[in-house]
């Protein structure tokens, strides 16, 4: 697209915008991330290509190791552009995670590639923390953080399931976090600077890694043997983004929850506000259109149409592509006659139509997609569903994404004034000609700089990498189907053999990335490293709920559900099918199945 002569002085028009960040500084910001079959792997359930999987290189395990220099880092380290802040011995239960104390450990604190925009006269830096365990297990974990990025989250490494009891550091891994070029204050203005959107998008991570290598080696004596990068939503993202890009630097891949089309799921976001807007009964709360208990009784409905098609009747649908086939929301769900009561036991003919549209993902007056579809999943009823589908795409997310991050040229100062009505008002016609567009000085589209790049992970396999990806099926931003058309083309373009370097699972009924009624509470990087070091391919995973008792509830699991009922995670297709017989509170009575 050609820019008009007003198109061209547009950020020289937006700089005054950055005086109105405190408008806009807040931490809603963020875009808060069994038994195996016979061959023990999900291959037998691809489409083959005829031929065996070629043999892959196993990278060899890394070896433990202590720590040699803390706080003597800031005056050893001599690195380019780079300035080691602080450097201090953390006691073993100084930081707690989940109530338990971390370790004794390093804590460093660094600033890197320091600049003055010459669009909007701030100063940009990349902002950084490590923490390296005393006793170390040889390994380097690139903790991916959520949302719009901007806080340098502590470096645990705790990227799996709802309530992670333990992270990468706790398990001996020397953790990189960092802010990804800009600060809170920055916070979406960041955005009218281009070199700090291509910094989010990928290009931290670039700078990043040798940085924490070196300070490793400083620490250490040695550079780490094995290297993995881990997150969950934007952090998900991420970390796909480091697969396809950085294959060549990373061993294992850990994405939570990917956000792998963020742009276009945040048109989405807004194209559904603009929806539920025209059922709301209240108009100054978008959740009025789909109220807690009309989202119960949807739910419901689903449970009684899929519950069983596992093999078992227990309040969970594990077979959700099953579930997409039984389930018809225009058939299972009453209609409301004209003039009833909204108690819950219906839903208008205009509700229905509204969540089927939202759920199909919705299109543009082109009839082009704007975003993929979502699953029928009863995981709906939870809190954070609705505080996605709600509130975050009227408030200081979604829209303040749109409006200075990925579209181009970036919004006026209106977006940051008044997010719900630059949603509601948002022209979603022309939101995928947004996303796409580039303009001098944004040469990159947020496509480009966002989304990771079509590839085959050639370099990362090749390597002896591996890729693990969960993603809950009841997640309200970012939709499983997604993710699982990332994992067919990654199939298609490897032959059919994808899963013989990368694994895809669903977490049935989770919401984004944790909570919902689901078994939200499991470790996959456990077994990536031991895919990666040990050449042991991950089949079943354990995942149980976080029930009373345990150090973080989750308050959304249903009544007579076990406080400690577990359920196995499995490899994409396969489904978590019950024995037939065997407590069915518990995992070893589930088998990984089509």
């Amino acid at each position: 697209m050609t820019p008009t002569r007003s198109q061209r002085s547009q950020p020289q028009r937006l700089i005054h915008l950055a005086a109105t960040a405190s408008l806009v500084v807040t931490s809603g910001l963020l875009l808060q991330s069994c038994a195996a079959p016979a061959d023990g792997s999900a291959a037998s359930t691809q489409a083959k290509a005829g031929a065996a999987a070629p043999a892959l290189p196993r990278l060899a395990a890394a070896t433990p190791g202590g720590l040699q220099s803390c706080t003597e880092l800031p005056g050893k380290l001599a690195l380019p552009g780079v300035k080691i802040v602080s450097a201090v011995n953390e006691r073993s239960g100084a930081l707690r995670i989940s109530s338990r104390p971390v370790d004794e450990h390093c804590l460093v604190v660094g600033r890197m590639a320091e600049r003055q925009s010459a669009v909007d006269g701030q100063t940009y830096a990349i902002n950084f923390q490590m923490r390296l365990p005393k006793a170390w297990n040889g390994r380097f974990f690139h903790q991916g953080n959520g949302g719009l990025d901007g806080f340098v989250t502590d470096a645990t490494g705790a990227v799996s399931g709802g309530g992670p009891l333990t992270g990468a550091l706790q398990q001996g891994f020397a953790v990189l976090s960092s802010d990804a070029g800009h600060t809170v204050r920055q916070l979406p203005m960041f955005g009218l600077d281009p070199q700090a959107r291509l910094d989010y998008g990928y290009q931290a991570v670039a700078k990043l890694t040798p940085v924490a290598r070196a300070v490793i080696a400083a620490a250490y004596g040695r550079e780490p043997d094995r290297s993995y990068f881990g997150g969950c939503s934007n952090g998900g993202r991420h970390a796909l983004v480091t697969a396809a890009r950085y294959g060549d630097q990373y061993d294992g891949i850990l994405a939570g929850d990917p956000g792998i089309r963020l742009p276009s799921a945040a048109l989405a976001q807004l194209w559904g506000a603009q929806q539920w807007n025209t059922v709301a009964s209240n108009p100054k709360d978008l959740a009025s259109a789909l109220t807690p208990p009309e989202r119960k009784l949807v739910a419901d409905k689903m449970l009684q149409r899929c519950d069983a098609l596992d093999g078992l009747a227990d309040g969970m649908v594990l077979d959700t592509a099953a579930c997409q086939r039984a389930f018809d929301l225009a058939r299972d769900v009453p209609t409301c006659t004209a003039g009833a009561a909204r108690d819950g036991n219906c839903l208008s003919a205009d509700q229905k139509t509204v969540l089927a549209r939202v759920f199909a993902g919705g299109s543009d007056a082109q009839g082009r997609k704007l975003y993929s579809s979502f699953p029928w999943d009863p995981g709906l009823v939870g809190a954070d569903w609705a505080a996605w589908k709600f509130v975050s795409s009227i408030t200081n997310r979604d829209p303040v994404a749109m409006a200075y991050v990925f579209q181009t040229p970036p919004a006026g100062p209106e977006a940051a004034k008044d997010p719900r009505a630059f949603a509601m008002n948002f022209p979603v016609d022309r939101g995928l000609d947004l996303i796409a567009a580039t303009q001098a000085p944004f040469n990159e589209s947020s496509l480009s700089f966002m989304v990771p790049p079509a590839s085959d992970l050639a370099t990362l396999r090749n390597r002896g990498g591996k890729v693990l990806v969960f993603h809950g099926t009841a997640d309200g931003v970012f939709s499983t189907d997604d993710s699982v058309a990332w994992y067919q083309r990654l199939a298609t373009a490897n032959g059919g053999q994808a899963d013989n370097f990368a694994r895809l699972y669903l977490v049935p009924a989770m919401n984004h990335c944790r909570a919902g009624p689901a078994t939200d509470q499991f470790d996959l990087l456990g077994p990536l490293v031991d895919w990666v070091e040990q050449g042991k391919a991950p089949a079943a995973v354990p995942a149980r709920v976080r029930g009373a008792g345990t150090q973080v509830p989750n308050p959304e699991l249903p009544a007579g559900w076990a406080a400690d009922r577990s359920r196995p995670l499995c490899p994409w297709p396969q489904v978590a099918r019950y024995n037939g017989s065997g407590d069915a509170e518990r995992a070893e009575n589930f088998s990984c199945r089509l």
